[in-house]
């Protein structure tokens, strides 16, 4: 199954399902708890993290953080909802390891009338895989490209001691080009980034940039706790239109849904799964929620689309971004992973041998172009982040899962009680993709139509 994770821990051969129920025998080991512990909070943790103190400003300080922990809860059971069908189709397939697409097409061949259409199923979740780790990396495009600019206009005014000021606007900024300049700039790096086919090579990059982010996270954390801002009065609860864009950052935050089969898959002892998905999804919830809390409280109104854009100019925090910058750009070549193994073997299956290797490098390059011309096109972090996550993340995480479990026991039948909690989840997610996106959407349109309107003004004046 297409999975970052393959690379970093290969596939043990994998023994038949009886077996894997008490222990994997013989041939390489699987994973340990911790090992797979570390891969999951890696999967889940990203800029979802940052951007989550301007959604609980969408929501409101109350509604917020409730609002997450609720969220957290259903995204866990979610998953908790792939494996179980995942677990209960392989045996009836005697199959040891089952991908997402792969579970979605054995649900549906479970029932007599959408038997035709099961290769449909499969294609769909894959499309949406697809859709959700591209838009990833059109996220960490408009990231890269937001941070490292504001830290080189900064830099002739970056000084040693970090005075809290809430706009965070130095007095000297050196005006330098637009964002999405920096973008173009970022571009052949990045291709040549994702030119490394093996993930083999990137595995201690990859644990350096865990490193690195969980140095910078820690950091940011202690600078927003000193700077809370007494008497709080902010907002209980947010405006009404603002919370399908909380909606869109918090389940984009959540989506480590991606990674859940592959890593239960790799397991040495896989019925100690679900330990490890309550242990580590309690870890990022809570992480969630008080980033979030903490980064709202701290900056209030002023709160960026990422909080390492509030931080202030001074070289402790500048050299925070620019580490959370390189965890990104290695974050970047795994997330491209995932696509990249779904489009290119049904490429190259047309492809004569010689030119195998062109083609796949030519692929690659494409679709790097495409994340960086969406980005361009969207610069706007938060929004981004909001739009990915109410199109795709609500498919994969909230809208799915139970419809899955509903078809995997199909013949087996399922409690009234299990339809109609799975009816009111999916109907959740897909409230929250309509007003999400449609949100999303809208504020895109409007922000662009001001920034025009600013560029006009600028352009007359000169």
């Amino acid at each position: 199954p297409y999975s970052q994770l393959d690379a970093l821990c290969p596939s043990p051969p994998g023994p038949s399902r009886p077996q894997r129920n008490y222990e994997r025998i013989g041939g390489q080991t699987g994973t340990s708890f911790c090992q797979t512990l570390i891969h999951l909070l890696k999967g889940n943790i990203g800029t979802g993290l940052l951007g989550l103190p301007l959604a609980v400003k969408n929501a409101g300080l109350v509604v917020g953080p409730v609002s997450l922990l609720i969220m957290g809860i259903i995204a866990v059971h979610c998953m908790k909802l792939l494996v179980k069908s995942s677990h209960h189709l392989g045996s009836k397939m005697d199959r040891p390891t089952l991908s997402y697409g792969e579970v979605m097409q054995y649900g549906m061949e479970n029932v007599s009338w959408l038997r035709r259409h099961s290769q449909w199923g499969k294609r769909m979740v894959n499309l949406f895989l697809i859709i959700t780790q591209l838009g990833f990396c059109c996220v960490y495009f408009v990231f890269l490209s937001d941070n490292v600019k504001q830290v080189v206009e900064a830099a002739n005014a970056t000084t040693v001691s970090c005075q809290v000021n809430h706009t965070n606007q130095t007095e000297i900024l050196v005006p330098s080009f637009d964002s999405r300049l920096y973008m173009l700039c970022f571009l052949p790096f990045i291709i040549l980034l994702v030119f490394i086919r093996n993930l083999k090579y990137l595995a201690p990059f990859s644990l350096l940039a865990n490193l690195v982010m969980t140095v910078s996270l820690v950091l940011i954390y202690i600078y927003s706790l000193m700077h809370i801002t007494y008497p709080i009065n902010l907002p209980k609860a947010g405006r009404a239109k603002d919370y399908p864009l909380f909606f869109g950052t918090a389940i984009f935050a959540f989506e480590g849904i991606g990674v859940v089969l592959p890593l239960e898959n790799k397991m040495q002892t896989p019925q100690k799964f679900p330990q490890v998905l309550y242990l580590g999804m309690g870890i990022v919830t809570i992480l969630y929620i008080s980033l979030g809390t903490i980064g709202y409280l701290c900056f209030g109104e002023h709160i960026g689309g990422s909080i390492t854009l509030n931080l202030p100019n001074c070289w402790t925090y500048q050299v925070v971004k620019l580490l959370y910058c390189f965890g990104i750009f290695i974050t970047f070549a795994l997330q491209f992973y995932v696509p990249a193994e779904i489009i290119i073997p049904h490429i190259l299956a047309n492809v004569p041998e010689r030119w195998e290797k062109t083609v796949d490098l030519l692929v690659r390059t494409a679709l790097v172009f495409i994340t960086c011309t969406l980005a361009i096109l969207i610069p706007e972090l938060d929004l981004v982040i909001s739009l990915v996550g109410s199109v795709s993340s609500s498919f994969l995480a909230l809208i799915f899962p139970p419809i899955l479990q509903l078809l995997a026991f199909h013949t087996e039948g399922t409690s009234p009680l299990v339809f109609v909690k799975n009816l009111i989840i999916s109907l959740f997610g897909f409230i929250g993709f309509i007003a999400g996106t449609y949100i999303a959407i809208v504020e895109i349109i409007t922000r662009n139509g001001q920034k025009h309107e600013g560029d006009l003004s600028t352009y007359v004046v000169q």
